[in-house]
């Protein structure tokens, strides 16, 4: 199996623009004006375009500004501060203050569209430092 990631953007330009400039990406494949691939991460990011208002499952519909979902990406980084600095820049918004755990420190953000993401910086023995067997 391998893991996708698909994000629901309402077009794929600034989400391009975005998403490299916050956390590096590069483009890959093109999908016309519905899809774009980004590379860099260890799955592949697909932006695809959806209009807001639109289904998005079940009776759902798509709204990009922020909302709450059990599911969110979490980008591990060498630098914390500095990724959050270029994530900001991008138009990124911090959502509270970085923290500290025993397994590093994290901050959170949103997307320009809505989306969780957790920048993390693993310190010492990283998630091995809370592991139970």
């Amino acid at each position: 199996m391998k893991l996708l990631l698909n994000i629901d953007v309402p077009e794929i330009a600034t989400a391009e623009a975005f998403y490299t400039a916050a956390f590096g990406l590069v483009p890959g494949r093109r999908f016309g004006a519905e899809g774009l691939e980004l590379l860099g991460l260890e799955a592949p990011l697909y932006l695809l375009a959806k209009a807001e208002g639109t289904v998005g499952a079940g009776e759902s519909t798509r709204t990009y500004g922020r909302h709450w979902t059990p599911v969110h990406c979490d980008l591990a980084v060498d630098d914390l501060d500095a990724a959050l600095a270029r994530a900001i820049a991008a138009g990124a918004v911090q959502e509270g203050a970085t923290r500290d755990a025993p397994w590093g420190r994290f901050v959170q953000l949103a997307d320009p569209y809505g989306h969780g993401w957790c920048l993390i910086e693993l310190r010492g023995r990283g998630y091995d430092a809370i592991k139970t067997n």
